[in-house]
């Protein structure tokens, strides 16, 4: 008889991120999907979808209601940090497992959690590496009053103050507030080197639309003069941002739909055939199908869903993924994976400008980093590499 494992799906479709929820949640969906098809597994993966929309206590309930009621070892999901922190106590509870898969600020390491996300150490290290030497280090922030906006914030001005730069603007919004007529102002006003984004949804998206109305106004503002840079952008945004709004725009990325490994070329084909040949694939739907891959794999190598089975046996391997090569640190259930940086050139998606030759350690509390040594390489060299991380052969 075939088991049946549940599998809680925890995304918010609606709300402020629900463009990167349901993204995320097809992701997990189609390689859900491709598991249950696979004879070479002995189980079939049931998911538990829930839409907290943008409660946190939802969050904590549902996440309780799947793995206190209904017996959810494993669990894929959250976007933002504030969900990720309202979960986290109760799969500590349960000793369960939350798969969280997006970009984040860093400083966290739990062993009820498999981070396949970047940390700054593998987005805004390698995202400052190629901006600095090309526009300056004097910059403006601009982000969403909440954890990822402050610690990506206070990150940056340490990078920054490390290179001799400055931070001259370092304003916050509420979540989802389109009010941002006075950070263009204060931009305009202070003309910095580059601005960066740390706002999220609908205000990012108002922003990207009020900066480029600001460079059609003036030239010192298009973004082959300024850019606007961020850490968080990505191909699922493109159609809310707009494409004349972005184009020209830098992100980093563990995952860009250009690169040219097979596995990823394998996957974008089955996002087509069952999405639609205009789906894009982005980081979010990316990590979250590669997530549920890599569990399925546990699984069927363990004969269990359970923590103390699952988790030793992530540990243990390197996985080929559409992202590339990855590899769980096994003292910070971090994602060693390859950053690069992209740049927006319309229609044709993100052209990748620059990219780790090989698998780079996650150093979520930068243990391993020194700013000093990351300044001296960029005014060395105007280093586009990262060449300062440890390399995982």
């Amino acid at each position: 008889m075939t088991v049946n494992i549940p599998i809680g799906l925890l995304f918010s479709v609606s709300g402020t991120d629900k463009r990167i929820g349901i993204d995320a949640l097809d992701g997990a969906l189609m390689a859900l999907e491709e598991v249950n098809a696979d004879p070479s597994f002995d189980f079939q993966l049931k998911p538990v979808i829930r839409d907290p929309g943008d409660s946190l206590s939802l969050f904590h309930k549902f996440a309780e209601e799947m793995m206190g009621e209904l017996g959810c070892r494993q669990v894929i999901g959250t976007v933002t940090s504030s969900s990720r922190k309202e979960v986290i106590p109760v799969v500590e509870k349960h000793d369960a497992l939350l798969w969280y898969c997006c970009p984040y600020e860093g400083f966290e390491s739990c062993e009820n959690v498999i981070y396949i996300g970047s940390t700054p150490s593998l987005h805004m290290v390698p995202l400052f590496e190629h901006v600095i030497p090309r526009f300056g280090a004097n910059a403006y922030i601009a982000g969403s009053n909440y954890i990822w906006g402050w610690e990506t914030s206070r990150v940056a001005r340490e990078l920054i103050t490390a290179c001799n730069g400055s931070v001259i603007g370092d304003r916050f919004i509420p979540l989802g507030s389109e009010d941002i007529e006075h950070l263009i102002e204060e931009i305009e006003a202070k003309r910095p080197d580059f601005v960066l984004n740390n706002l999220i949804g609908n205000s990012s998206y108002a922003f990207f639309d009020a900066y480029h109305k600001l460079g059609q106004r003036k030239s010192a503002f298009l973004p082959e003069n300024t850019p606007i840079v961020s850490c968080n952008i990505a191909e699922c945004e493109i159609d809310s941002i707009g494409v004349q709004a972005l184009t020209g725009h830098l992100t980093t990325a563990v995952y860009f739909e250009n690169q040219s490994n097979a596995e990823n070329k394998e996957m974008i084909g089955a996002v087509r055939a069952r999405y639609g040949q205009n789906r894009r694939c982005s980081n979010y739907l990316v990590s979250n199908y590669t997530a549920i891959k890599m569990l399925a794999a546990a699984i069927r190598d363990t004969g269990s869903d359970k923590i103390a089975d699952v988790r030793p046996n992530l540990l243990a391997r390197h996985f080929q993924t559409p992202l590339g090569p990855l590899k769980i640190d096994n003292l910070t259930n971090h994602a060693a994976l390859r950053p690069g940086v992209g740049r927006f050139d319309g229609e044709n998606g993100f052209e990748i400008v620059a990219a780790a030759d090989e698998l780079v350690a996650a150093d979520p509390y930068f243990v391993d980093f020194d700013a000093l040594d990351f300044a001296r390489a960029i005014s060395a060299n105007g280093a586009s590499k990262v060449q300062h991380l440890k390399v995982v052969k």
